[in-house]
């Protein structure tokens, strides 16, 4: 009796975050209310309160219920290659891609995290987990980074913290861009294509392709008339 309650309980807690995954994504977050929750899964605000405390906790177990799969595709990467990082780390963000193609709560999860929420409010607490996510994926990418660098598979005098911070505003970037208009471009194929001549460029760090900027150069940004490769214009 116990087990069937229990199994119950899992079922009102799934059906309530649908609703809020529909709804969320219907009107977004904020023009949400726990009552609307509540009409839309047909129960009571108490069965709602009675699984969660408020709207934030509600967006976040939502989220986390999108994000499992691509935890576990990543740690099975981790140990089908432990080898092999910088194929892991390509393996591990293509399936985030894939993910966001083919599986539908995945996609409607991160719709929503990017284009229905504000961070007002009650749901300021959903701002702070979104940093907390955002700074556990850059140092998971960075990990890798410092895993390929040791394997010799990188030089030793890359920054992986900013290869890091790059290789995920890219994933991001092209995932935000893809859910505006899925039909613009192949997610999947302009992803691989990216991100791989990302990673094969990191290469590149060891022999500068460009010298770097110097301050006076630096100086320009912005100026009008701007300058033109360190020098200014001519008249």
């Amino acid at each position: 009796m116990v087990r069937k309650t229990k199994q119950e309980a899992l079922e009102t807690r799934e059906k309530i975050l649908d609703a809020a995954e529909t709804l969320f994504q219907r009107r977004g977050v904020s023009r949400t209310s726990l009552q609307d929750i509540a009409t839309e899964a047909q129960l009571t605000r108490g069965a709602i309160y009675w699984h969660f405390k408020d709207k934030a906790e509600m967006f976040n177990a939502m989220m986390e219920r999108a994000k499992m799969p691509l935890e576990q595709a990543r740690d099975a990467a981790r140990l089908a290659r432990p080898d092999a990082p910088l194929e892991h780390l390509r393996w591990s963000l293509l399936n985030a891609l894939h993910s966001t193609v083919h599986n539908e709560r995945t996609r409607r999860a991160f719709e929503i995290a990017m284009h229905r929420v504000e961070y007002v409010d009650e749901l300021l607490a959903v701002r702070d987990r979104h940093l907390a996510n955002r700074n556990h994926g850059l140092d998971v990418i960075e990990d890798g980074f410092k895993d390929a660098v040791a394997a010799g598979q990188l030089p030793k005098t890359l920054n992986t913290r900013t290869a890091a911070v790059t290789l995920l505003a890219m994933a991001d970037g092209l995932i935000q861009n893809w859910i505006l208009d899925p039909t613009s471009f192949d997610l999947m194929e302009v992803g691989q294509e990216a991100m791989e001549a990302f990673l094969n460029s990191l290469h590149a760090t060891e022999r500068k392709l460009l010298p770097p900027l110097k301050p006076e150069e630096l100086a320009c940004l912005g100026s009008a008339p701007l300058c033109r490769f360190g020098k200014p214009d001519e008249e």
